[in-house]
């Protein structure tokens, strides 16, 4: 079986960091920083999630509550045993990326419904609840796997019914998107993209958009904007990048990025200050 995720995450480079655990004695604020996503473990006790985007939660039942982009909200213990684990996410191109298209706001589940978390999410919480050497290190790196496992089961489950994840949860779209995923620099017609799915070419492409929610050349140009942005993160030269992402020459890859993301590869390096 391919893996639909490898690409995905080799490209963004998920870095995530636990920063809340055991009870949460007072309200707290989240989602300020910018390109920064969040998971809350409700482990114990009753707790209310409110936020200007979405009506608010009233949880009494472990729960995980994500939040894929910049959405500020705010935790409200309900009982004085409310016990939960914060973490922040982010990926190395920032959250304007595909994984996060077509998500809602926020995804709430309950645990008992996450049944292949339960090994890992069982480690985290006694890792929380000890003090060994490296706690956090350890408490990083599985709350990393957790949020894959998450992403696997959303794909699984058909939770998301729109975007990269519903796309990938599409086996024929699947075999599509894994070919984009894997040759960027390739000039893909929509009729080789259309056979690679094994479908026409007129069911491929309205199915791609009523599923991923763009167009296949869209997507294709937004991908490999995404992997420019993952480059010129490490400090690539605008000229190699263009020449990995597919564009023939650095200038051609300057308005591919401003037409995509509002500024030149230069600025937006500026402003994320990798330069």
């Amino acid at each position: 079986m391919t893996d639909r995720l490898v690409q995905l995450l080799e490209c963004f480079e998920l870095k995530a960091n636990v920063f809340q655990t055991g009870p949460l004695c007072h309200s707290g604020d989240f989602g300020t920083e910018k390109d920064v996503g969040y998971i809350h473990i409700l482990q114990q006790g009753s707790l209310l999630v409110e936020s200007n985007k979405h009506k608010p939660l009233a949880l009494s039942e472990p729960s995980l509550i994500l939040y894929m982009d910049t959405t500020q909200h705010r935790l409200i213990p309900i009982k004085k045993a409310t016990h939960t684990l914060c973490a922040s996410f982010e990926f190395g191109a920032g959250l304007v990326n595909p994984i996060f298209s077509g998500f809602p706001e926020v995804i709430c589940l309950k645990l008992e419904d996450l049944t292949d978390l339960k090994n890992a999410l069982h480690l985290m919480f006694k890792e929380a609840s000890d003090n060994h050497c490296g706690r956090q290190a350890v408490l990083n790196r599985l709350i990393e796997v957790v949020f894959i496992q998450i992403l696997r089961d959303l794909m699984d489950e058909q939770r998301i019914h729109i975007g990269l994840l519903a796309g990938l949860a599409e086996p024929r779209l699947e075999k599509a998107l894994n070919a984009l995923h894997k040759e960027p620099a390739k000039t893909w017609s929509l009729e080789e993209l259309a056979s690679t799915a094994g479908m026409s070419r007129a069911r491929f492409a309205a199915k791609f958009r009523d599923i991923v929610g763009m167009t296949p050349g869209y997507y294709l140009s937004e991908w490999r904007i995404c992997i420019a942005q993952a480059l010129i993160n490490k400090g690539k030269s605008i000229q190699l990048i263009a020449d990995t992402v597919g564009y023939a020459s650095a200038s051609a890859l300057s308005r591919a990025f401003k037409a995509h993301r509002g500024v030149t590869p230069t600025e937006w390096a500026k402003q994320n200050k990798n330069i």
